[in-house]
């Protein structure tokens, strides 16, 4: 593009242009998508179908499923067209709807994890004061709190990005609209856009990391305390999905920020944001789901119900 034209669309590099990986990777994330999907929503519903789940446990788990959904629809569909059929042009208002709902959901997951740590903390450590302390109006508060804050965020960081000037190169070297990636087009001084997004990534995640680290200190002091092996074991049990979906999470943000700028490439932004925009979200389903219990008891009574259903029809 002429460097005096401003830029109205974007064109996504995307993953590879190597014709061969296409249609294979096209069907992998097609199938990802698909588990994503049927498994998130099917989670949502089968805690609005069961009353047994309707806990603040499974209430946060219910709104971490949504937040899973969301973000991964943000990216991957637009993924899939640019394998199927070549369509890597985004427009600049579609590529800041996209920017906008991936931040403002994925900043809801960072916030919504540190809200089951509590939760967790409070079961473990004040088990006695917990129906009174996460109470359905507390849940209803944090739940309107990490939304009202994913949405803000997001808002902070699209106005940050989008009030530069694009008008040199519309190549946007990534698969989806990422914020360091479209602010490195801009053709202005970005040097205080990118200090704005340092400081106020950096603050939600230390925020979030600090209250799951003290949460688990006291439960892991509680943990020491005990004297009944049954005891340990139910509360390790409790906090290992919580912990494996943290270790992913923030070990891939981790991986991405803290590399020295010299060995950091864009080839390795991508790879780690294939795995938090489409893997995770699996990951987590697989997680809290197939490993639970209580869970997997709700859908078979779902099933069977609806074999009985069928049965009463024919």
């Amino acid at each position: 593009m002429e460097n005096n034209t401003e830029v109205t669309e974007f064109i996504l590099l995307g993953l590879t242009d190597a014709p061969e990986l296409q249609v294979p990777l096209f069907i992998l994330f097609t199938l990802i998508y698909l588990v994503n999907v049927v498994g998130n929503l099917g989670i949502i519903l089968l805690i609005l179908l069961d009353s047994h789940l309707h806990t603040p446990m499974y209430f946060f788990l219910s709104n971490l499923s949504l937040g899973d959904f969301c973000y991964s629809t943000a990216v991957t569909p637009k993924v899939m067209a640019g394998f199927l059929i070549g369509d890597n042009v985004v427009s600049y208002n579609a590529c800041a709807a996209q920017m906008f709902f991936f931040v403002a959901f994925s900043t809801m997951e960072n916030l919504l994890l540190a809200s089951m740590a509590y939760n967790h903390y409070t079961a473990v450590c004040k088990p006695l004061h917990y129906t009174t302390i996460m109470t359905t109006r507390v849940c209803a508060r944090l739940a309107i709190g990490f939304y009202f804050c994913g949405f803000l965020n997001a808002s902070i960081h699209i106005r940050d990005t989008f009030s530069l000037s694009f008008c040199m190169s519309n190549l946007i070297h990534h698969f989806f609209c990422d914020v360091p990636a479209v602010m490195a087009l801009s053709c202005s001084d970005r040097h205080i856009s990118e200090l704005i997004l340092v400081a106020v990534a950096s603050f939600n995640i230390l925020f979030a990391l600090l209250v799951i680290l003290i949460s688990y200190l006291f439960i892991f002091v509680t943990i020491l305390k005990m004297h009944s092996a049954e005891g340990y074991k139910k509360v390790l049990s409790t906090c290992f999905s919580h912990l494996t979906a943290v270790s992913i999470f923030y070990g891939t943000v981790i991986f991405m920020y803290s590399q020295p700028s010299s060995s950091h490439s864009m080839d390795t932004d991508k790879i780690a944001s294939v795995f938090y925009t489409m893997l995770i979200p699996m990951l987590n389903l697989v997680v809290y789901s197939l490993r639970n219990k209580e869970v997997k008891d709700a859908f078979k009574k779902v099933v069977e119900k609806e074999k009985y259903s069928v049965g009463l029809v024919f």
